[in-house]
């Protein structure tokens, strides 16, 4: 597959069919150089906050504890540029063209990864508590906002896996191997977005072999309404009222912040 054949112009304000094809044939879509300098300039500061003064770690602690640890003070939508980049509205519009006018957001993630961090294995991120169909779509947004180059752990991608029905570890036993039909993405401009559709199978290969430099990393998805959603953190509910309460969402997405749109939380097993 070549790699010029997914990626979306950035100067483009839609997504062409062609494009949106690619996307539900393929699982994954490149937007390079996608995000506003500025607004990658605001998110950064924002991540080494969230990673240096231990917000991170209490946001994990939350899901991992609830019942002692209870719902974080700070979520990363709390920050001004995360909550931001949670509602660009050029990315909205693109996950608008793939999930239809009514989508709900999930939940988010922001990182500062190591240049020593281990590699993760081949998983997909489709939240379904029984994997058995894939009606509906879920996407995730996955932003380098200072890219990747040759020296960093890069993105490996199996084209086409989004239409398997399997459970998220079902090739977890494989590490981060090279399989047959994958493509690898280790080169992205700063500001680079990588939309997937969440059932994709995909892995962060490591190279040990270089001391590279820091990988921001901020992801977060989207679901396509029609179907009850399994939340995967326990303050699930404070969090969407969070976003309501600082108004995130403008008009012409209703359905962002909509708590009807998921199922009651329960402790993965």
């Amino acid at each position: 597959m070549s790699v010029q054949t997914i990626y979306a112009p950035t100067q483009a304000p839609e997504l062409t069919e062609e494009q949106i094809t690619q996307f539900e044939r393929s699982g994954f879509l490149v937007l390079p150089g996608f995000l506003p300098d500025d607004l990658v300039a605001r998110v950064k500061p924002e991540v080494d906050r969230w990673v240096d003064h231990g917000l991170r770690a209490r946001a994990i602690a939350a899901v991992v504890d609830p019942e002692n640890n209870g719902t974080p003070a700070v979520m990363e939508l709390d920050m001004p540029a995360h909550g931001e980049l949670l509602t660009h509205e050029p990315l909205l519009r693109v996950i608008g063209q793939l999930l239809g006018p009514r989508f709900v957001f999930h939940h988010m993630h922001s990182d500062r990864h190591a240049p020593d961090l281990p590699g993760k294995a081949w998983h997909h991120d489709y939240e379904q508590r029984v994997q058995s169909h894939r009606t509906h779509t879920m996407v995730h947004a996955l932003h380098y906002l200072d890219g990747i180059d040759p020296q960093m752990a890069g993105l490996a991608v199996l084209p086409g896996s989004h239409r398997e029905v399997a459970e998220k570890t079902a090739r977890v036993h494989l590490g981060t191997e090279v399989l047959p039909g994958e493509l690898f993405i280790e080169d992205l401009r700063p500001g680079s977005t990588v939309l997937l559709h969440s059932a994709l199978f995909h892995a962060r290969r490591a190279k040990p072999e270089y001391p590279g430099r820091p990988r921001y990393f901020v992801d977060a998805s989207y679901c396509q309404a029609g179907r009850l959603w399994p939340p995967v953190k326990p303050y699930w509910r404070e969090m969407l009222s969070r976003a309501r309460e600082l108004g995130l969402a403008g008009p012409g997405w209703p359905e962002l912040f909509a708590e009807r749109h998921f199922s009651d939380y329960a402790k993965p097993e």
